[in-house]
């Protein structure tokens, strides 16, 4: 067991740097026969350590995939998270990830959950499902449907077609609009399984003639950035107790995946900054913005500077996806059923307030 959880914990710190995740995104597990150990929800993988991971029974969280569940989502929610918790050892600490038991039915020891941004150029298009399939044929393509136990049920019935179909088990499998998971029995082979993905990746976007790094326009004078912070929270008040910015760059219109819905909400304030203006945005999607866009800077808000350096960094993350997703037709945003149920599930409002 020792062994297990250093490695996974190598593996977290590893894969746990701005390349890979942002925020609390992305997750890790390792198992044995009986257990499997998982990342906390709401933690970082750069913060993990071999005690962090929250221990559960891998013959309890298997009934997950028997349940008869109730067709309300919250019900059915309710009871998938009685049943992971029931799931967890006596003495854990922390509660489970929520994709715990997709992690389960992986074949692989180790297990390492990101979401990309070089990845997610490709998730995010229109093309990414071909362009999977041309450049990474062993994959298993996921096709988006809500995280959570919908998404778990979902990838249990594909690795099971895929195990008849390919008489062996996938180790990669790449979430459209979400990112890739990498099984593996050893750390090596989750290290050789993500080095081919992101070399391919790159030859891609250098192919196309894509920059990988984000293309950032010319900033205000500090005057102008601080002029308007000041007005940001006289009109915002405690929502923009925190204010922070970045040169300008092309926000994104829609939500691209669910972390930039959780960090970043799903919309961004890109219009003339006027009280009305905020009014209007915060009439129309019942919030106000996280992020806001000026020909000066692009600002990240929040209730503390953590929370609007996370809606920042989400922003750049998608607006680097943006544009990655050029080399593969332009971008797919997530329709109003994904976003809301998204915007409305517990587990990411959890999520949420533990990295606050």
């Amino acid at each position: 067991m020792a062994g297990l959880l250093e490695t996974i914990t190598e593996l977290s710190h590893e894969f746990g740097t701005a390349e890979y995740v942002q925020g609390g995104g992305g997750n890790t597990s390792c198992k044995n026969a009986d257990t499997l150990w998982v990342k906390p929800s709401g933690t970082t993988l750069a913060g993990l350590r071999a005690e962090t991971f929250v221990e559960m029974d891998r013959s309890r969280l298997g009934r997950l995939f028997q349940l008869a569940v109730p067709q309300d989502k919250a019900a059915r929610e309710s009871l998938v998270k009685e049943v992971m918790a029931a799931a967890v050892k006596s003495g854990g600490a922390g509660r489970p990830s929520v994709e715990a038991p997709l992690h389960d039915v992986l074949g692989g020891t180790y297990v390492v959950h990101t979401h990309p941004m070089l990845v997610n150029g490709l998730t995010c298009s229109r093309e990414a499902e071909a362009a999977c399939r041309r450049l990474f044929p062993d994959a298993l393509w996921v096709p988006y449907v809500d995280p959570g136990y919908t998404l778990c049920m979902d990838v249990h019935r594909r690795i099971q077609d895929y195990r008849i179909r390919e008489g062996r088990e996938p180790g990669l499998l790449l979430l459209e609009n979400h990112g890739v998971f990498v099984s593996g029995q050893t750390a090596q082979e989750v290290r050789e399984t993500y080095g081919r993905v992101m070399k391919a990746l790159r030859g891609q976007y250098a192919a196309a003639g894509v920059a990988m790094e984000l293309t950032l326009g010319q900033p205000g004078s500090a005057g102008a950035i601080e002029a308007i912070e000041v007005q940001l929270r006289s009109w915002l008040g405690t929502e923009a107790a925190g204010v922070v910015h970045s040169a300008p760059f092309k926000v994104a219109e829609g939500p691209l995946s669910p972390d930039h819905i959780v960090y970043s909400k799903s919309y961004s304030y890109n219009g003339p900054l006027t009280r009305e203006g905020l009014d209007v945005f915060r009439a129309r999607h019942g919030y106000s913005p996280r992020v806001l866009a000026t020909p000066a800077a692009v600002f990240g808000l929040g209730a503390s500077i953590k929370q609007a350096q996370l809606a920042l960094e989400l922003a750049r993350d998608g607006a680097l996806v943006l544009q990655l997703a050029e080399a593969f037709g332009g971008q797919r945003y997530l329709d109003g059923a994904a976003r809301e149920f998204i915007e409305n599930w517990e587990v990411e409002s959890y999520r949420s307030k533990q990295m606050a």
